[in-house]
């Protein structure tokens, strides 16, 4: 089955509104119907960005509340009203650094969907769990808790395969690896909800760059890339955005 493109930029806390504004020009140019472009800066920086752009924007996160006595937090009308219409969830950053459960993710994610923003839903193994065999049992446990008991959530949402390993190490899996472990997910997500399955955009993150999307980008259950360090370099993010047009 074809499926649009998806290019995500993750800009974790980093950017400005000088990068704001070069990177809206550079990426003015890049016209497809078959791929969509998407950027989630810090949240100070999602309203820099203007009305008339070719690309979507989305959060980093999101409370899993509606509204409340939750300092620090961003909800998801916060975000909307913010122009976002994405947001990432369960990133490893944010299981990791701030101790987010399997349960929350899944909570955050149906709040996105309910108020009507596109989760990404992030999941991956650890180095330790890849060496030990379990990245597919690491894996299922991850969106088993999203989608076992909420499987209409499946549609409405993109999932991004991020091994943890190569995170901002530079350290990229294997277009082979990528595949396989892509594959994998699509597979399990058939006991959801099949027709969706075969639908939603499956994208790859860690350590995405210039060099290696393109052999990336051939494989057959890859849709697009969660790209990090280099979708802060304006150019090298556009080269990634078209090597998914070829």
């Amino acid at each position: 089955m074809q499926r649009t493109w998806l290019i995500a930029a993750n800009w974790k806390m980093n950017g400005s509104a000088a990068l704001v504004d070069e990177m809206t020009s550079v990426l003015a140019n890049i016209t497809n119907s078959q791929l969509q472009l998407l950027l989630c800066p810090p949240a100070t920086l999602l309203c820099r960005f203007k009305t008339a752009r070719n690309f979507a924007l989305g959060g980093q996160t999101l409370s899993h509340e509606v509204s409340g006595a939750y300092t620090g937090e961003l909800s998801a009308a916060l975000l909307q009203e913010a122009g976002a219409s994405y947001v990432i969830v369960g990133h490893s950053e944010r299981r990791t650094l701030n101790a987010e459960s399997d349960e929350l993710v899944a909570a955050k994610l149906a709040r996105a969907v309910a108020a009507g923003l596109t989760p990404i839903l992030c999941v991956g193994e650890t180095q330790m769990q890849r060496q030990q065999e379990k990245t597919q049992q690491v894996i299922a446990r991850q969106l088993d808790a999203v989608y076992a008991s909420q499987p209409e959530l499946l549609a409405k949402s993109v999932i991004a395969y991020e091994p943890i390993w190569a995170i901002g190490t530079g350290e990229s899996a294997t277009p082979e690896l990528a595949q396989q472990t892509h594959a994998f997910i699509r597979q399990h997500l058939t006991q959801y909800d099949a027709a969706a399955a075969a639908k939603v955009k499956l994208l790859y993150g860690g350590s995405v760059n210039a060099d290696n999307c393109s052999a990336l980008f051939m494989q057959t259950d890859i849709d697009g890339a969660l790209v990090g360090g280099a979708s802060l370099k304006p150019a090298e993010f556009a080269q990634i955005c078209n090597s998914a047009k070829e």
